[in-house]
């Protein structure tokens, strides 16, 4: 048996032990963990051929030979030549470097197979795009803190990290790149998707840029959106955080303090059944980044589409309703409330700015997509409203 043989059937193993909902990493990590006796070469080989096999799972799941699915979904994922492919598809290997649209046609495949609730999509999502967005992914994305632009681009040259600029802030390395050795990350700068650095563009031109924020972020998860406002507002900020498990809201404080960032206020709540604020708590930006079905991301973390049921739609739209509800409730007067997802699903976006509208006296500003298939980075949907 070829190496190539054992990694496709390592593969197997763990694609078959996979559990629905679970990060992919997590289980690779446990598999290699478990099994010591691959090196760094052979664990990013078969973490490829894993992620490749989710990437592609309903295009190619009338295959019956998982070595053929494997063979397949290589030629479509990968874009130079393949050693996998070049010992046991040399033919497919020859035609790698393809646009992954002749690829497909190459192999007498339909695109849209590949995505099946296209009926859900927004009307602004280009379906196509998104849906051959998936055989490739995104890269990683750095923003540099306000007036770190040197020291963090000098450690980068030093560590011989490849890396290309984006705008004055952003750099992009290739995925799998590790920076912790080189980088004080959150103090100097914060790994952060490209489009969750922007969904602040608007909020940035329009603020009063002499206001101290009273700032809650409701949904905080990692911290990384509460960082990069307060960045925004240049310290003029007076953060409250809360979610729903304390040891999100423990590492949130710990990437605070790493960043130098001070927390007024963290409470540990579940949103969707009450705020746990005080009624008269009022903020003048809530931050609303509500749980959704991560749609926006799948490119990422592809085996999230593979475990996506139709049913989490209304599931997520119920809980962002109640989310709203109890947020919306502490905005001040004349007070900012923004929402955002990382989903592409009209029920979590338009219709909820259509409920938000029909049910409080907000007004909408602006509401737009950051489109992840147009940079290699996830998409994001927000909408600015205030009262």
């Amino acid at each position: 048996m070829s190496k190539f043989h054992s990694y496709i059937t390592s593969a197997k193993s763990i694609v078959d032990a996979y559990k629905k909902g679970t990060p992919l990493s997590h289980q690779l990590k446990l598999f290699f963990q478990t099994d010591k006796k691959y090196g760094s070469r052979d664990r990013k080989t078969i973490s490829s051929i894993c992620y490749n096999y989710f990437r592609t799972f309903y295009l190619l799941q009338s295959i019956e030979s998982f070595e053929e699915k494997i063979i397949k979904a290589t030629f479509l994922c990968e874009s130079e030549e393949n050693e996998l492919l070049k010992s046991l598809s040399p033919d497919l290997n020859e035609f790698v470097g393809f646009d992954v649209r002749d690829k497909i046609g190459y192999l007498n495949i339909e695109a849209m197979s590949l995505f099946t609730w296209e009926d859900k999509l927004s009307p602004s999502i280009n379906a196509e795009k998104f849906a051959v967005s998936f055989f490739s992914q995104p890269d990683v994305f750095i923003r540099i803190r306000p007036g770190k632009n040197n020291k963090v681009i000098e450690s980068l040259k030093k560590s011989a990290v490849q890396f290309k600029t984006i705008g004055e802030n952003t750099i992009a390395i290739d995925n799998g790149t590790s920076v912790e050795n080189c980088l004080q990350l959150n103090k100097d700068a914060v790994i952060q998707d490209l489009n969750s650095q922007r969904v602040f563009d608007f909020f940035a031109k329009e603020r009063d840029k002499d206001k101290l924020e009273n700032v809650w972020d409701c949904c905080a998860a990692s911290g990384g959106k509460s960082i990069l406002l307060y960045d925004i507002c240049n310290g003029k900020v007076k953060l409250t955080v809360s979610d729903i498990r304390e040891n999100i809201l423990t590492n949130l404080q710990l990437r605070c303090k790493d960043a130098g960032i001070s927390i007024q206020k963290k409470f540990v709540q579940d949103l969707a059944e009450k705020s746990g604020l005080l009624l008269d708590e009022k903020f003048s930006v809530i931050l609303c980044d509500v749980p959704c079905t991560g749609s926006g991301t799948w490119s990422r973390t592809p085996e999230q589409y593979f475990s996506f049921d139709e049913a989490q739609i209304i599931e997520f739209t119920n809980r962002q309703k109640n989310i709203i509800i109890n947020a919306i409730a502490h905005l001040a007067k004349d007070a900012w409330f923004i929402y955002i997802t990382c989903s592409v699903f009209k029920a979590e976006n338009e219709d909820m700015v259509d409920f938000i509208q029909e049910n409080f006296s907000c007004q909408l500003l602006e509401m737009k997509y950051l489109k992840g298939y147009e940079n290699k980075a996830d998409s994001m949907f927000v909408a600015y409203f205030k009262n």
